[in-house]
């Protein structure tokens, strides 16, 4: 039997490995009636009760070594959508199989590739772009993340990754991300974070329901975080809201400064991790936060809090600036900045110009180009060091350079309701679509 037939059988003896099928309806289970009956709830005991069954299946008690070779097999052979789901139906089988794809599935900063909903708030490839593309829905407000499954600039087969809906308020406007196409809100078990903007559309803050590695020097979360009713509390609900990146837009009355110039801030990302050897800290190990009462605690790590609106909150409050730390007075680790490419003025054309390499192919002020801002270096006494040390530093500004050149990030159009989207090292699927929103967002004083 090929590794092929067995993860075929593996998948018709689970059925759906969707969300949807873990859910528990109390109609359903024996002993239970009453005005209870019809609603259903997410118990973490019969979650266990269906994994132990599960596990009792018969592919579980495969001989590791086979099952291991078989996993790495299926991982080699099945590198691109749609195929790739045979990898995720293998792992959500049982938990030996899972833990094993775990051992053997990369990130995709080393192999490049968007296997797990985890892979979207993991850091893209090193040495090379993720490819994506953006659908926009006018009448709905609404925006979708797709992965490209072909190299055509125009084609529309791509695998869904987030989505997005625009929520206009009257001081400022609210993007709202999820993994769920069909149900975009914060209340919504999908819901991944947000993205909100001032007034004027000159600056956003990006918020994730993940806690940063560096959570605790950031502005209180307390301001950023919802109003929660007593009568809608869930276990499901997230309330986890960190200011993780600030995007700026330079003030451009009637486009008479030229291009949009922007300047993005990623307080989760320090500046090191664009060395060589640096990495980007506190990846989350689950896309989805956990129970409510575990957020919760995570959050407010005191007895008594509270809680303000973001409209009752002046912007400068949320923006999530990096806090001096007390005992030592000094700041922590700069962050990582990006900044816009500059356009070069094309004569024939009449137009300011950018190289997609072909990524895009339709002229907006909407396209940009993201690169890493150069970070002041300090300059040593020429007494700390001796003179062939001195020497060889230009050499090693010069490698350093040229990573920080590098496109980390590009967005353009190509058709009226389409936009590319290609991002790499050390930014996520989740940053970059937020990125791109700031894009969309009617911008008062920037044209």
């Amino acid at each position: 039997m090929s590794f092929r037939s067995i993860v075929r059988d593996v998948r018709e003896s689970f059925g759906s490995l969707s969300r949807r099928g873990f859910e528990v309806r109390i109609s359903g289970l024996p002993g239970l009636s009453g005005h209870h009956r019809g609603k259903s709830v997410g118990s973490l005991s019969a979650l266990h009760d269906r994994a132990a069954i599960v596990d009792q299946n018969g592919w579980a008690g495969l001989p590791p070594e086979l099952l291991r070779d078989v996993m790495k097999r299926l991982e080699e052979g099945e590198s691109t959508w749609p195929s790739r789901k045979d990898v995720v139906a293998s792992a959500a089988a049982c938990k030996a199989w899972r833990e094993i794809c775990k051992d053997i599935v990369q990130s995709p900063e080393f192999c490049g590739k968007l296997t797990f909903p985890l892979s979207l708030k993991q850091p893209g490839p090193r040495d090379g772009l993720i490819q994506c593309f953006i659908k926009r829905d006018k009448s709905t407000l609404t925006y979708y993340l797709y992965l490209c499954l072909s190299p055509a600039v125009l084609s529309e087969n791509g695998k869904f990754l987030l989505a997005a809906k625009r929520n206009r308020r009257t001081t400022y406007t609210e993007y709202v991300i999820s993994v769920d196409s069909k149900n975009i809100s914060r209340s919504s078990n999908g819901y991944v974070g947000k993205m909100r903007s001032n007034f004027l559309g000159t600056k956003f803050i990006v918020y994730d329901t993940q806690p940063p590695y560096n959570a605790g020097s950031l502005a209180s979360c307390q301001r950023a975080s919802r109003r929660i009713s007593s009568r809608r509390v869930s276990p499901k609900v997230p309330t986890g809201s960190y200011p993780v990146a600030q995007v700026n837009y330079e003030l451009n009355v009637l486009g008479t400064r030229g291009p949009r110039r922007m300047q993005c801030t990623m307080h989760s990302i320090p500046a090191s991790a664009l060395e060589p050897e640096g990495v980007v800290p506190g990846q989350p190990k689950q896309l989805l936060p956990g129970p409510f009462d575990e957020s919760f605690r995570s959050t407010y790590p005191s007895s008594r809090f509270s809680i303000t609106d973001f409209s009752s909150s002046r912007f400068s409050e949320v923006s999530g600036v990096v806090q001096p730390d007390e005992e030592g007075g000094e700041a922590k680790e700069r962050p990582l900045v990006l900044c816009n490419k500059v356009p070069r003025w094309h004569e024939q054309l009449q137009c300011w110009c950018l190289n997609f390499r072909g990524r895009v192919t339709v002229a907006s002020v909407k396209n940009f180009q993201l690169t890493a801002a150069p970070q002041p270096a300090a300059v040593p006494s020429e007494s700390s060091q001796p003179p062939h040390q001195q020497q060889a530093q230009p050499s090693s500004s010069s490698s350093s350079s040229s990573d920080h050149e590098k496109v980390i990030l590009q967005f353009g159009k190509v058709t009226k309701d389409m936009f590319t989207m290609d991002y790499r090292y050390p930014l996520s699927a989740f940053q970059a679509f937020a990125i791109c929103l700031t894009s969309f967002d009617t911008k008062l004083a920037c044209e």
